[in-house]
Parts: C-alpha cells; structure tokens; sequence
C-alpha cells in the first residue's frame, strides 16, 4: 500500500520562496513521454499556501485504476486554484524531438492557467520547461516556432524525483495529464481501431506491436522513433490502417 502523497513538498517550497513574493506554485507531470503514438501531454495546477488538502485518494497517475481517475479527476480540477493541460503531437515530437516537445506542451499548459504561477514544482530530475541555453559547438536545440511565438514566461523551476509519488500537487496534475491524454486516444482509436488505443493509449503493448508489424505506422505514430515490428519495407505504408 503506497503512502498518500501530501502538501508538505510544496507548503515547504512556497514558504522558502514566499520572501521573493512567491504565491503561487504550479505543479506539473509529463504522461506519454515513452508512448510508440498519440501526443506527449503535460498537466498542471496551481496551488497556495491556503490550498487546502487535496482529495482523498489522489496518488500518482500510474497508481490508479482507470475507474478511480476519472472519478478523481473533477475533485482535482474543483480542488486546484487553476488547472490545465497541454500537448505536443506526434509531428511535433518528429520534428523537434521529445524533449523540445514537452517543453512546448509545457507552455501550452502554462498559456492555459487562469492563475499564473511564481514557481513550477516539476516531477523529474530535469527542467525541460525553460528554454536550454545555446551550445556554441553543436548549434543548439531545435528551433520550435510555437514556442518562439507563445510570449509564456516560465517562471522558477524546482525538480524533484519521484515527486509524483510524494506531492499530492504533483499527483493531481498527473491525473489530469493521464485522463486528459486517454480520452484523446480513446477518440483516435474510431480512426484507426486496428492498433487498440482505446486500451493501450499508444503504448507499446503485443497487440499494438502486431498491428504495426501487419499495418504499418498511421499518421498518429512518431515516425521517427525506431517502432517495433516495423521494418523498411512495412514503414513505407504509413496511415494504412482504417
């Protein structure tokens, strides 16, 4: 039986970043980093020193039944001062790689708050929410337009592992992610119904291998990315399934 996640993480955060006016704490959580098709997805909310506790029975994401997400998902959405969700899509994610592509669902997330945070607590060991610096050797990230555009200001960002586990705010925003970005799978699986996204949500589970092997990647597959049971000859059918 897991511990449930707490407020203490972030009260003790907000309270160390209160003497440079800090009010307001954004806290975040990726879900289909490691997803073989569909969006990376980033969600948010926001909380005070005043928030109270959060529902009972909010854990990580990956905890928790499907069931039991979508019935916590409205609690949290209720319970956060502001919320959101982001996405980057699998063209994105070809075209700029995975990282610069949760940074830009990061900022759309960011761009949809209606309380704008002064800090992001962030699950993880590293900040892909602000903008890398240059590397003068190798040229640098990838130039994401989106993100040259979107005018988000990323506020401070604290990381800390395994906070998913261990900040009920992080936890919250995870269900937000998982329920959000499973629903949009669950939509693209009457497109292409071949692969089964409405039970795998793109993840590499042996059906959806199978299908790719006999179907080739669809249009909603990272192409990019080395993709089991897809050879050379099978990867020149792209979107074949219906």
């Amino acid at each position: 039986m897991s511990v449930a996640p707490s407020l203490r993480h972030e009260r003790t955060l907000l309270k160390s970043l209160a003497a440079g006016g800090a009010i307001h704490l954004a806290c975040a959580d990726e879900v289909g980093r490691g997803a073989l098709s569909g969006p990376v997805s980033i969600g948010m909310v926001v909380i005070s020193l005043e928030t109270r506790t959060a529902p009972q029975g909010v854990r990580d994401s990956k905890l928790l039944s499907p069931e039991m997400r979508e019935r916590l998902a409205p609690k949290v959405r209720r319970w956060a001062l502001s919320h959101a969700v982001g996405h980057a899509s699998p063209g994105e994610i070809d075209a700029y790689g995975i990282m610069a592509a949760m940074r830009l669902a990061g900022h759309r997330a960011l761009a949809a708050l209606s309380v704008m945070p002064d800090a992001i607590l962030l699950d993880g060991n590293h900040d892909y929410l602000s903008e890398p610096e240059q590397d003068a050797l190798f040229g640098g990230p990838p130039v994401v337009p989106a993100l040259q555009d979107s005018g988000v200001r990323v506020p401070p960002v604290t990381t800390m592992i395994k906070a998913d586990m261990k900040c009920a705010g992080v936890a919250g925003a995870s269900i937000l992610a998982k329920t959000a970005r499973d629903a949009l799978m669950i939509q693209l699986h009457e497109e292409f119904p071949v692969y089964l996204w409405a039970e795998n949500k793109g993840y590499s589970a042996p059906a959806h291998i199978a299908a790719l092997a006999a179907h080739g990647p669809s249009i909603h597959h990272r192409r990019s990315w080395s993709l089991p049971g897809v050879g050379v000859d099978v990867g020149e059918r792209l979107g074949s399934a219906s």
